[in-house]
């Protein structure tokens, strides 16, 4: 598989990467198995995929303790991607930046990583309490100790970002970057790219790009929307986010639709195995060189055939029928 640099400290990947946060958060739960989600990471691993993304809030904690037993085996593998900077409460979610919290949650991860050093330790979310320089400083000497080895900054919340309409965006993430740069370098970016939620291509890759920054897409499949295999009016159990989502109600998904037939057709035209999600995530791979897409997975089958996609290479006509698809109806908040 291709390999790609992230960031100034030029550590490298495969060119997909496994988000793993839907095997212990977020989504259906009933469907979260301990000993398929494992299978999981080894076949992501077996077909390069060497980014596994976590957090320390996914689960909380169950998310990192599950990646530390492929990591006992196969630390060699792995390209290590957690987060820090969120609490989990009963109903809620609170950020905590103070250095010394951060500090005790990066040796906190490491435990149950089982792994002495964390190849990229992000910040989750700013804390409005504290500095966002002060926490960085704290996270630069994680580095420095030799218990990190590069820095990322994930995007501030769509939610947030867009009371300030779609220009501004990533206004306040890109103000932090330029913030936090002046303290140590930034080796990666996480913020939503796909090919129905596209803003990140006006200001925040543009910067990445400039600066010799990573950018790690998330949600590159739209919570599996442009996979194709969801239903309009199917149902998500409770605890799946999709289940209050605007975009996850059964009208608008039934509206975007066109979006996974656009995607059908570019697929079509590669051969009868390319599925939609491949064509969705070359999409993706195609946008830039420091771009690596991180999609969600907790089955084996998906894991695999996500991995395929970084052998697709979309033609000029493909990127042009996908740029001409409608525009995704329904807010994204």
């Amino acid at each position: 598989m291709e390999r790609k640099a992230i960031g100034a400290a030029a550590l490298e990947v495969g060119a997909v990467g496994l988000g793993c946060m839907p095997m212990s958060w977020a989504y259906t739960g009933s469907r979260q198995r301990g000993e398929e989600s494992l299978r999981t990471v080894h076949a992501a691993l077996d077909r390069g995929c060497s980014l596994l993304d976590t957090a320390d809030m996914y689960g909380p904690f169950t998310n990192e303790l599950l990646l530390g037993r492929v990591l006992k085996e196969r630390r060699a593998d792995a390209f290590v991607s957690t987060k820090v900077g969120l609490l989990v409460g009963e109903q809620h979610v609170v950020a905590n930046g103070r250095p010394g919290y951060v500090r005790r949650a990066c040796d906190a991860s490491l435990r149950r990583l089982q792994t002495d050093v964390i190849d990229l330790y992000q910040l989750h979310r700013a804390d409005p309490e504290v500095p966002v320089e002060e926490t960085w400083g704290a996270m630069a000497e994680l580095v420095s100790a030799g218990k990190v080895r590069s820095l990322g900054l994930c995007a501030v919340g769509a939610r947030a970002a867009r009371r300030g309409g779609r220009a501004g965006l990533h206004a306040g993430t890109i103000r932090q970057l330029d913030r936090i740069q002046q303290v140590f370098p930034v080796s990666s970016v996480m913020a939503e790219l796909s090919v129905w939620s596209t803003e990140a291509l006006e200001t925040l890759l543009p910067w990445c790009r400039d600066r010799g920054v990573g950018f790690l897409a998330a949600m590159p499949l739209g919570n599996g929307f442009l996979s194709g295999t969801l239903t309009p009016g199917q149902g998500f159990e409770p605890d799946d986010v999709r289940a209050r989502h605007p975009r996850f109600t059964a009208e608008m998904m039934a509206a975007n639709q066109p979006v996974v037939a656009g995607l059908r057709r570019v697929a079509a035209r590669h051969g009868a195995d390319v599925t939609p999600a491949q064509v969705a995530l070359a999409w993706v791979l195609a946008q830039g060189p420091n771009v690596v897409p991180v999609p969600g997975a907790k089955h084996e089958r998906w894991a695999v055939e996500n991995a395929a996609a970084a052998g697709l290479r979309l033609t000029a006509a493909d990127l042009a029928e996908i740029a001409g698809l409608p525009a995704a109806q329904g807010s994204w908040d």
